[in-house]
């Protein structure tokens, strides 16, 4: 959905060939070139309307209301304030319709195998853009169906945001092929104009006040699947040629590194699943019965990237986040006062890594809270509290642990090092 800032780098020479044909009467021959560059058939002609943008902003509540229930949606608005990715006032489902909403510029239904193009898409070059981006994942949707190809495993597991790369990425990577041949050159794209394309990070400024003004997590997992979806087919492009298209739906990356570094991809180096820790180890099977699971998910190299370069700085935060080998966090919550608690594990490429991010992550607690105070610190295990209660956190091996959000009146005892 997200192309209408793709329309700002358009080739000049693509508005000039613009024929004075309706925008539908367009379908056949653009499916038909996508079909050539992929070698994918077209197995039937895809229906396409114009949507007004209020009943997008409707389909889009809809969807969020059959997708996710609302304790759903809580817990995962509670683990994201606690990781400190947004401020503790911020509404997630509200500002998820707004976002999508205010970016959108048209979007295929995979479920209804339609496709849509908002009233609000400038005429011209930006629609054509947004036809020929829906399309690809139409024809996408016939080969590899993209319902069951994004409900795989949880969606909240990094995975699921590597597939949605997969999705995005070869869409826009189709749709600036094929203008490429339409304006007489070869069904690739230059790597001039991905340099160009991937600068981007979405409409923002005056006319796009939600995207400008949300939180740089909600910006880039908005943006992701396109920009580094785009370079990741790309490489697998380049490398494999048109029997990429297929690869990469039928071995879908397993993390979001191996859509940020595609030899990942291609040498099949899946990530590790550490576990986090369980909250009995530390206050006792029985008093850990007062306590239920709302949630679990993985945090991937786009996570913690996001994490690092929010509080420490881009660069630096983004080479630390690449020597990631696996993450997971478990979201407790008290069954009776009902305050959450949360568990979290990574694990790094080696100690020095480890020991790396163990620092940089007391940098990130600091500056997610507005106080912190310590109690206890050594060479691998800090504890103290912060806005959301007691904290512990250690480094042990490549693995770096830790608890957050402990009442004052729970006593929490040495980790197992493990």
């Amino acid at each position: 959905m997200l192309v209408r800032f793709f329309a700002a780098v358009m080739l000049a020479a693509a508005a000039a060939a613009q024929t004075p044909v309706s925008l539908f009467a367009q379908v056949d021959e653009v499916a038909g070139e996508l079909s050539k560059i992929t070698g994918w058939s077209v197995k039937r002609r895809v229906p396409s309307e114009m949507l007004s943008k209020e009943k997008f902003r409707k389909y889009v509540d809809s969807r969020m209301k059959e997708n996710a229930s609302q304790q759903e949606i809580h817990a995962e608005e509670t683990v994201l304030k606690m990781f400190g990715f947004v401020p503790q006032d911020f509404d997630l489902a509200k500002e998820t319709v707004d976002l999508v909403s205010e970016q959108a510029a048209a979007y295929y239904d995979y479920s209804k195998k339609r496709l849509f193009i908002l009233d609000s898409t400038q005429q011209g070059a930006e629609q054509r853009v947004a036809l020929v981006h829906e399309l690809a994942h139409a024809l996408a949707d016939q080969h590899h169906p993209l319902g069951k190809f994004l409900k795989k495993g949880s969606p909240d597991d990094d995975a699921a945001m590597a597939r949605q790369a997969v999705m995005e990425g070869q869409a826009t990577w189709l749709t600036w092929a094929y203008m490429s041949e339409h304006n007489g050159g070869k069904a690739e794209v230059a790597p001039e104009l991905i340099a160009e394309l991937t600068r981007s990070a979405g409409a923002d400024g005056a006319d796009y006040p939600v995207f400008s003004n949300a939180p740089l997590y909600m910006k880039e997992s908005l943006v992701f699947p396109y920009n580094e979806g785009l370079k990741f087919q790309d490489a697998i492009y380049r490398k494999l040629g048109r029997a990429g298209f297929d690869q990469v739906f039928r071995r879908a990356p397993s993390s979001t590194q191996q859509i940020l570094h595609p030899r990942a991809y291609l040498e099949d180096e899946k990530p590790l699943d550490p576990d986090p820790p369980e909250i009995r180890d530390f206050i006792g099977k029985t008093e850990a019965g007062r306590f239920r699971v709302l949630m679990e998910g993985s945090m991937g190299e786009f996570d913690h990237s996001v994490l690092l370069r929010q509080y420490i700085d881009g660069e630096q935060g983004a080479r630390a986040a690449s020597h990631w080998r696996g993450g997971s966090f478990r979201l407790y919550e008290h069954k009776r006062e009902k305050f959450p608690v949360l568990t979290y594990v990574s694990e790094w490429d080696s100690p020095e890594s480890a020991r790396r991010f163990f620092d940089l992550y007391q940098r990130v607690m600091k500056g997610r809270w507005k106080k912190m105070e310590m109690e206890h610190r050594d060479e691998g295990k800090i504890t103290g509290s912060g806005d959301d209660g007691r904290f512990q956190l250690w480094v042990s091996g490549t693995k770096v642990q830790s608890i957050e959000g402990m009442r004052a009146d729970f006593h929490l005892p040495p980790p197992l090092l493990h």
